[in-house]
């Protein structure tokens, strides 16, 4: 069958009786498949190409931008809160493993060396204590002791509690103090009845103070480190690492 002269011209096909082709898309839709007179797909059209290529355009900076939002929020501490802890006093039982024990747990900011030389000048003392009067033996927030079980240094008891924990750096050896003064979370200026770091420690409310034996370690240490070490059923020793540096002081566990 022939078309009819005037189909091509533009006539109404209510005039020619022909019924009409769909368009390239059928829906209309440019990014829509189009499908040859057979039935069989089409290669995409120019104006699916180009949008095709600015979603992808699109996209990539959404993504860009989320990813660097992201990062921004995971940006590393740079002297990350750490905690050590032991059981002690605990027996050993073939079914339920190890009962009856109690925990101690020291709580500390831990600050990296970073190539500095840390104990070597002169003033590492004031370079340490930061413009405070002793250590924090650590960074930031003060360090804290918790233990759920009567503790002895060098005969010098304290209940079950939580306490907050200093070196002296002035002395030699250096002297372990254990205080009562309570640790600020967040620096506040304006209270007055709680330490941040060592900054307005004063010595009214120590409960311990002893002598720390120091040693120099086979290794540097670059991260600092509070660890329980030779831990048995009655005791241990609580020892600071940092460079080369190693030093504990003994622990026993009170009646």
């Amino acid at each position: 069958m022939t078309r009819p002269a005037g189909a091509c011209l533009g006539l109404g096909f209510h005039q020619t009786g022909l019924r009409p082709e769909p368009p390239a898309s059928a829906c209309g839709d440019p990014c829509a498949p189009r499908r040859s007179r057979r039935g069989a797909p089409c290669a995409p059209c120019g104006v699916c190409t180009v949008l095709r290529r600015r979603l992808l355009v699109l996209l990539v900076c959404v993504v860009g931008v989320i990813g660097g939002g992201v990062l921004a929020q995971e940006q590393r501490i740079a002297s990350p809160p750490g905690r050590s802890a032991t059981q002690v006093g605990g027996t050993y039982d073939e079914r339920a493993g190890y009962v009856g024990g109690q925990w101690i747990e020291i709580r500390y900011g831990r600050p990296i060396k970073r190539g500095r030389d840390l104990f070597g000048p002169a003033d590492y003392r004031e370079f340490l204590n930061d413009g405070a009067p002793v250590w924090r033996a650590g960074a930031n927030q003060s360090t804290q002791l918790l233990t759920e079980m009567p503790l002895v240094f060098d005969g010098q008891a304290i209940p079950p509690g939580e306490y907050t924990v200093f070196i002296d750096l002035a002395t030699a050896p250096w002297t372990f103090v254990v205080s009562t003064w309570p640790a600020q979370q967040e620096y506040d200026y304006e209270n007055k009845e709680a330490l941040f770091g060592a900054y307005y420690y004063t010595p009214d409310k120590d409960v311990v103070r002893v002598p720390m034996q120091r040693e120099t370690g086979p290794y540097a240490h670059d991260q600092l480190s509070w660890q329980f070490v030779d831990v048995t059923g009655s005791g241990g020793r609580l020892a600071l690492f940092w460079d080369t540096v190693i030093a504990s002081v003994p622990f026993t566990v009170g009646e």
